[in-house]
């Protein structure tokens, strides 16, 4: 009976081990996969399995600068320098935290294989993943997509007939209605707020959807795990952080009044109140052709009566999706806003592009500019 119980504990102490096994093998390499893309692929098995588990032990330490006040300076990549030369330089001259994490990342996406020698503007205020993405050159072959911070869906298709890529804004407008599988944390029904605002540099025969992913790839990459805990901190999950967030981008002329606004619309959905907030208007809206613009100024009372699911003046609470893609600036403010009392703000009267701030609306009536 021993020599039985015995045997049966020698199987299932193979089979968990074999899980396990298993479950390393699959696991982390998708993992990294869904965080940093797809491996390079000339890296063989056992180097995929390597290189994401290095990658994945960093945590947030690739995706965060070493220095977010540090300034812009001039880098040269030697003729024939090695990877690993260039990244032990980049960390003694302060641009990165760590030499060691910047090469297992280019060795894990290849980029390795592809940096360039030349002069380079790179910062410390960079990620490990920005810096080892600037340090390439890249061929006329190449197509260049800029999406600009506060832009709507609409904006960015209008872009690319400029941008030398080959799908068409009718494709692009179908696929983005279905997002990545990397963005299903999110769970968003759409990408619009999901365009990490960024310069592309693609192969002109990208797909449309290899286009999507590689940009939500790049808002996931930014999205450090400090900042999903600070949102689950302020009540909201990841959407309605960023649906919050696309209004601070819009709200803000000054970005660094961010955190300031996000706290005032904070403390409105904190006790039920309308948000009012202008852009959702502008966003209902839409394109207004007089002027040729997707966000209409002034808005006139009328306006503020528009139905629609994104008007903020009627309906309590955040619009259904983001209205605009925020900027890294406008999530950190939504993730750490400034404490504050204000529930209410307006535009300065000197028309600096500021905004004064009141506790009460009877000081918001006082501050109306004369």
């Amino acid at each position: 009976m021993r020599r039985y119980q015995l045997y049966f504990v020698l199987v299932f102490i193979i089979f968990a081990v074999l899980a396990c096994v298993f479950a390393f093998l699959y696991y982390v390499p998708a993992r990294a996969s869904l965080l940093y893309g797809p491996p390079a692929s000339q890296l063989s098995i056992s180097n995929r399995i390597e290189y994401s588990t290095r990658l994945l032990s960093y945590g947030d330490e690739l995706k965060t600068p070493f220095n977010a006040s540090g300034a812009e300076q001039q880098f040269q990549v030697e003729q024939g320098e090695t990877v690993s030369s260039i990244a032990n330089r980049l960390e003694v001259s302060g641009f990165i935290s760590s030499a060691q994490a910047f090469y297992d990342y280019a060795v894990y996406t290849g980029i390795d294989t592809t940096i360039q020698s030349g002069d380079f503007s790179i910062s410390p205020a960079q990620s490990i993943i920005d810096i080892a993405q600037a340090l390439q050159k890249f061929s006329p072959t190449d197509a260049t997509l800029v999406i600009l911070s506060g832009w709507r869906m609409e904006e960015i298709a209008a872009s690319l007939s400029t941008s030398g890529l080959e799908f068409t804004p009718e494709a692009f407008f179908s696929a983005a209605n279905t997002p990545p599988q990397v963005l299903d944390f999110a769970s968003p029904t759409t990408m619009e707020g999901f365009f990490y605002p960024d310069t592309y540099v693609l192969s002109r025969e990208t797909t449309v959807d290899q286009a999507l992913d590689v940009i939500a790839r790049n808002f996931t990459a930014h999205l450090t795990t400090d900042m999903q805990n600070a949102f689950a901190n302020q009540g909201l999950t990841i959407l309605q952080a960023v649906t919050l967030a696309s209004i601070v981008e819009r709200e803000a002329i000054h970005i660094e009044e961010a955190p300031q606004i996000a706290s005032v619309y904070l403390n409105r959905l904190s006790i039920g109140m309308k948000l009012d907030a202008d852009p959702t208007i502008q966003y209902a809206l839409g394109y207004q052709a007089d002027t040729g613009t997707w966000w209409k100024n002034p808005l006139s009372l009328d306006d503020l009566a528009v139905p629609s699911p994104f008007n903020t003046y009627q309906t309590a609470g955040l619009p259904p999706t983001p209205i605009s893609n925020p900027s890294i600036e406008a999530l950190n403010a939504v993730a750490f806003p400034v404490p504050s009392s204000y529930y209410y703000f307006r535009a300065a009267c000197d028309g600096s592009g500021f905004h004064v701030y009141s506790v009460t609306l009877e000081e918001q009536i006082a501050n109306a500019c004369p």
